[in-house]
């Protein structure tokens, strides 16, 4: 093992030097001296969460997404972060009897397959390849229409309400900033997604979780000037498109979180859909007998949201410092390793590409992302992203993953992202060396 500091491009949380603590901390004193807050914010709370924070942050995302039509609180659950919520949507709207397969990109966040596996998906996560537009729906409508022909079963294993549906499929995605492979899925394909959504009866579950964090492309001043989406969210796809929803729960739940904009020990988070689906999801029964999750927390989120203190800190703290440390990074991986056979996943000077955590890179042939990931700690204390990880489970069609790394940039700061990639230079000089003698 190197005797020299490590240096973490694995890690995907934001520097504890970046987070707002003394804006939490106002937050929280003001938030406590209200008694009409404190009252309720130390209860359980209702089951869809603190009613004012619904309201506000319906507001703030209205005036961030700008939607053809305003966001109203009742499409508006409060979560235990993007994570909790992902296994509480499959609790309420999946019935492993009868959902037949989890459909996602061939290389997915590696985290959420143990949550869809945990739920009664285990060996039924099924891989969808992507270019440079995302997910390619014409591979994933003839895999849906080739199971189209399977019988369902009849009898479930969970009990009917009028608040649950059951659907066939869930198809989980990640649009903008994909991790670990940054792509962001073009308009054509989230429209395409919705219509195959209503068609084939599945559920499309966005973790919106980057949107807020993207910037101008290389070589452009703006710095976090601009403030708005980038591209329509699924979710509000499915409010319009060719009509609207088919029934009242919709085929889209947007999946959000302050993780990563405020802090990941907050542990807020937000789905939206439409009404009825985001009011059978407050009736999971954890929320039901433990009340909304975070209730204490998200009061102090709520208060941040007033003052416009998140929106602050994300323009004026996190993207100006996010930006510096992505073209710190991708000038250094172009300078030091693409003479070697390296190659950038994602074109990072298009706008659809400046945003999120991660760049995701492939190496040149032979080399194998375990190995150059094994020899990058033991030889230069460093830390990357095996690519291995993030192949769907059973996947068989995956194969380029072995030859992928991610690196993660809002950890470390500009110096070491640098410094991390002249280290992983020396792993790569090393074994092609190797390769030739």
């Amino acid at each position: 093992m190197s005797s020299t500091h490590c240096i973490n491009l694995l890690k995907g949380s934001p520097a504890t030097a970046l987070l707002p603590t003394q804006r939490l901390s106002d937050a929280a004193v003001s938030a406590l001296s209200k008694p009409e807050v404190t009252v309720t914010g130390l209860d359980y709370g209702p089951d869809e969460g603190h009613f004012p924070f619904r309201t506000h942050l319906a507001e703030w995302l209205t005036g961030y997404y700008k939607p053809s039509q305003p966001i109203e609180a009742d499409r508006i659950c409060v979560t235990g972060g993007a994570s909790q919520n992902l296994a509480n949507i499959l609790q309420v709207f999946t019935d492993p009897s009868q959902t037949r397969y989890i459909w996602m990109p061939q290389a997915s966040y590696h985290l959420g397959f143990r949550i869809f596996e945990d739920a009664g998906f285990y060996r039924r996560l099924r891989a969808v390849p992507e270019d440079e537009e995302g997910m390619d729906m014409e591979f994933l409508e003839r895999a849906l229409a080739k199971d189209g022909a399977v019988a369902e079963r009849a009898e479930g294993y969970k009990r009917p309400e009028s608040y649950r549906k059951i659907f066939k499929h869930v198809i989980y995605c990640v649009p903008n900033f994909s991790n670990p492979t940054g792509i962001t899925m073009s308009l054509r394909r989230r429209e395409a997604l919705v219509r195959l959504a209503r068609k084939f009866n599945a559920l499309v579950i966005c973790d919106d979780v980057y949107d807020f964090l993207h910037w101008p492309a290389a070589h452009c001043s703006d710095n976090g000037n601009s403030w708005g989406s980038i591209l329509p969210r699924v979710v509000d796809l499915d409010r319009t498109l060719d009509g609207g929803p088919r029934d009242s729960f919709g085929n889209v739940v947007s999946n959000g979180t302050f993780s990563k904009i405020v802090a990941p020990g907050c542990r807020v988070g937000w789905a939206e859909g439409e009404p009825q689906l985001v009011y059978g999801l407050s009736q999971v029964g954890s929320t039901v007998s433990g009340g909304s999750p975070s209730q204490l927390m998200s009061t102090f989120i709520d208060e941040m949201l007033q003052e416009g203190s998140v929106t602050k800190h994300i323009r004026e703290v996190l993207i100006p410092t996010y930006s510096r440390r992505h073209s710190s990074l991708t000038s250094a991986v172009k300078e030091r390793l693409c003479p070697l056979g390296v190659e950038i996943h994602a074109d990072t000077s298009d706008s659809l590409r400046a945003g999120g955590f991660c760049v995701w890179i492939k190496l040149p042939q032979p080399l194998t992302a375990r190995n150059v990931t094994e020899r990058a700690l033991r030889e230069e204390n460093l830390m990357v992203g095996n690519g291995d990880l993030f192949v769907v489970p059973g996947d068989q069609f995956s194969t380029y993953q072995d030859q992928c790394l991610r690196l993660c940039f809002v950890w470390e700061n500009e110096r070491e992202l640098t410094e991390g990639v002249s280290r992983l230079e020396k792993v790569l000089v090393r074994m092609l060396n190797e390769e030739k003698s």
